[in-house]
């Protein structure tokens, strides 16, 4: 039986002998096998998720990859119903992800546009968006305290912006407007 795998989206037979190949060497890894990742998080993001037969295999990989300190780590693949049913909940899950854009109105992009969706018109953008250019915010934080700035912080300055706008609107609403002026952020609604 074929199938369209979650995994890079591509199709792959149910009925195959083996887990994954290797990144290196593209060995087949059997289920249930040792296998060997990398130390180094973003080799193992679920889009790259590079897999290795052998620590030779890794350590091929290193010097392309420029890790400054790395490690193989020793891993077991699935047997080969629960590699079948982490695949099915994959392909359900990622159908589940494709439903919710289309709730936010998010459309995909066009060719040659590259990977990223592209940003919804009108009503109802991403609520998840950040609304702020980073690194400014950093430039700004490191030339005025001399500190770094955590990737969390442009979620809530994104979350404040949000409330920030969503008041100015409403005053520009109650006084009958379809623009908002900048001094709608200081007034209250009426």
């Amino acid at each position: 039986m074929t199938r369209i795998d979650s995994w890079k989206g591509r199709t792959v037979d149910d009925s195959r002998s083996f887990w994954r190949k290797c990144s290196a060497c593209k060995k087949p890894i059997p289920f249930g096998a040792s296998y060997y990742v990398c130390s180094v998080s973003t080799c193992n993001r679920e889009r790259t998720g590079y897999v290795f037969c052998s620590v030779a295999c890794w350590d091929t990989h290193v010097p392309v990859m420029r890790h400054r300190k790395a490690w193989a780590e020793e891993r077991h693949a699935p047997p080969r119903q629960e590699a079948a049913a982490r695949a099915r909940a994959a392909t359900v899950q990622e159908g589940d992800d494709k439903k919710a854009a289309r709730r936010l109105r998010v459309r995909p992009a066009r060719s040659g546009q590259g990977g990223e969706p592209a940003r919804a018109r009108g009503r109802g953008g991403r609520p998840d968006e950040i609304l702020v250019v980073a690194s400014k915010i950093r430039d700004y934080i490191r030339a005025r305290a001399d500190m770094n700035t955590s990737a969390t912080v442009f979620e809530v300055l994104s979350d404040r912006l949000r409330d920030l706008c969503d008041h100015a609107i409403d005053v520009a609403r109650a006084d009958g407007r379809k623009t908002v002026l900048d001094r709608d952020f200081d007034r209250t609604v009426d």
